[in-house]
C-alpha cells in the first residue's frame, strides 16, 4: 500500500509540472503562426489596430472616425469630401502594406517550416517586415496629422469628447 501511494503521489507530482500548457499551445495549427487570424483579417481590410494611437490619444483624430462622427462635428461638404478622400487613400495604402507584411510573416514562417533559415537570412527577413510595418504606422498616422489640419478646433475638441478621451493631455504646440 505505501508503495502504490508513493507511486500516486510520484506520477501526481511528475503531471502537475509538466501539465502547464504553453501560452501558444494550439498556435501551432495557424497558417502563420505569428499571426492570428482576426490580425490577418485586420491587416487585410486596412484596420488601425492601434497603429495610431500615439495621434488618437493625443487629439489628433482619425478619419474613419470623423467619417462616423460626421453629423455631431458638423462637417462641412468640403470637409467631408476632403476626409472621404484621405481615408480612401489611407484605406488603400494600408490594405496593400497590410497584405504585404501577412506575406512577409508567411514567408518568415515558411523558412523556419522548412528548416532552411539561417541567420543572415533571418536579418533581411526581419528587416523588412519592420519596414513594413513602420510604413504601415506611418500611413494611420499621417493620416491623423492630415485630418487634425481639415478640422477646425471646435471639432476637434468635439471630436475628443465624443470620443471619451477626458483626461490627462497637454496641449502641444
Amino acid at each position: 500500500m505505501k508503495a502504490h501511494t508513493l507511486l500516486v503521489i510520484v506520477f501526481v507530482a511528475l503531471n502537475a509540472h509538466s501539465g502547464d500548457p504553453s501560452p501558444y499551445a494550439g498556435e501551432e495549427q495557424r497558417g502563420i503562426k505569428s499571426m492570428s487570424a482576426d490580425e490577418i483579417e485586420a491587416l487585410s481590410r486596412g484596420e488601425g489596430m492601434g497603429f495610431a494611437k500615439a495621434a488618437e490619444l493625443n487629439q489628433y483624430p482619425g478619419p474613419k472616425h470623423v467619417l462616423e462622427l460626421a453629423n455631431e462635428l458638423e462637417l462641412s461638404t468640403e470637409q467631408q469630401e476632403q476626409t472621404s478622400q484621405l481615408f480612401a487613400a489611407m484605406q488603400a495604402d494600408a490594405v496593400d502594406l497590410g497584405k504585404r507584411l501577412i506575406a512577409a510573416e508567411g514567408e518568415l514562417d515558411q523558412l523556419f517550416a522548412a528548416g532552411t533559415i539561417d541567420s543572415q537570412l533571418l536579418e533581411s527577413r526581419l528587416t523588412l517586415i519592420g519596414d513594413l510595418r513602420a510604413r504601415l504606422r506611418f500611413v494611420h498616422l499621417a493620416a491623423h496629422l492630415q485630418q487634425k489640419r481639415i478640422l477646425s478646433r471646435l471639432q476637434v475638441a468635439r471630436y475628443v469628447a465624443l470620443r471619451g478621451y477626458h483626461g490627462g493631455h497637454t496641449e502641444h504646440h
